[in-house]
């Protein structure tokens, strides 16, 4: 039986994880190694419905590397390969808010998948957008007077062709 550890969101919530699946965290990876597990790793910058996705997609990825480790793929060795895909597909389909919040405690845990996965959904949310779509999509305020735009439109025109 795996050890387990225990981590805390910043909202207080505890959270029981095998220790394989909580070492995908490198931040949290760290700890464990410097034995600073016994009351539990607090995440302060985490919160618990965040934290959640992250154990999530940590403990299914363990359990993918596992899969493929004890020789389960098929002759060409794509079916796993392919149905994490979609899981990591499907995974990411959340609201904005929680999806950003996901790639800031990916960062923090240092989980590079997580975070390559999650701005990546970002980067094709924006692929193909006009600079005004962007903002809409990302309800971002428009700052600039129209002189100001005009003027930064000059000075970088090569970006414009």
């Amino acid at each position: 039986m795996s050890k387990k550890i225990i981590l805390i969101s910043s909202d207080g919530q505890s959270f029981e994880v095998d220790e394989a699946v909580a070492r995908e965290c490198g931040t949290i990876k760290n700890a464990i190694e410097d034995k600073c597990t016994d009351n539990g790793i607090p995440l302060a910058n985490v919160t618990s419905a965040t934290l959640a996705k992250v154990i999530e997609y940590c403990k299914k990825h363990v359990e993918a590397a596992a899969k493929a480790s004890a020789g389960d793929k098929d002759i060409y060795g794509s079916n796993e390969d392919i149905e994490l895909k979609t899981w990591d597909d499907d995974f990411v389909k959340v609201d904005q808010p929680l999806l950003f919040d996901i790639i800031l405690a990916a960062n923090y845990l240092d989980v590079p998948g997580l975070l390559d996965l999650t701005c990546q959904t970002v980067a094709d949310m924006m692929r193909g957008k006009t600079p005004d779509e962007i903002r809409t999509i990302f309800h971002i305020k428009k700052d600039y007077t129209p002189e100001e735009e005009a003027a930064v439109r000059e000075e970088n025109a090569w970006a414009f062709m």
